[in-house]
């Protein structure tokens, strides 16, 4: 049977690599039907309980967990903004756990992130990883990818062997949790 994988960069470039690290990855995914989102499809005021008094939840935040709710597992490769998330995710989040405390709702996720640098997104990764894992029990994969277009090409994947062998056992781990 197909499973629905939710994948996205969290990101708001038109050029993001973590989409497009993020992409790879659920394609990897045997039999996958990947739901490729752009955080710029769910750009919402930000979050303020006073805006949320005012004017409610958006639409928007219940469209992105519409998404979660139908997938069968995450994928999110995270982008790296003054070490830490960048605002697009962190507002969707903000928005959508008031309305869904559990916005993962216990799927397999597989953290990732990568950045053009060395430590690959190193401190928003390991930060994403110890959040996530608070409210969601089944994060079972997490990689950072440094060095991204060093180490990435969109037709070999992951070019250095010793960072490839790695990422294989965590998606390994990913599928068979789905």
């Amino acid at each position: 049977m197909n499973k629905t994988i939710l994948a996205f960069g969290a990101s708001n470039s038109k050029h993001s690599i973590n989409k497009q690290f993020a992409k790879f990855v659920a394609e990897q995914i045997p039999g996958a039907i990947v739901d490729l989102l752009d955080l710029n499809d769910f750009e919402m005021p930000i979050y303020s309980i006073d805006r949320e008094k005012a004017t409610g939840v958006p639409d928007l935040a219940r469209q992105f967990l519409e998404h979660i709710e139908e997938a069968d597992g995450i994928v999110i490769s995270f982008a790296e903004h003054n070490w830490t998330y960048t605002v697009a995710y962190k507002n969707i989040y903000d928005w959508t756990s008031r309305i869904q405390r559990n916005v993962w709702m216990d799927k397999p996720m597989y953290i990732l992130s990568t950045s053009p640098g060395g430590r690959g997104g190193k401190t928003v990764h390991e930060e994403a990883l110890a959040s996530i894992r608070r409210r969601n029990k089944n994060v079972v994969a997490g990689f950072s990818l440094p060095s991204f277009r060093k180490n990435f090409s969109e037709e070999h994947g992951i070019l250095d062997a010793a960072l490839a062998t790695d990422f294989n056992r965590q998606l390994q781990t990913f599928i068979e949790a789905l």
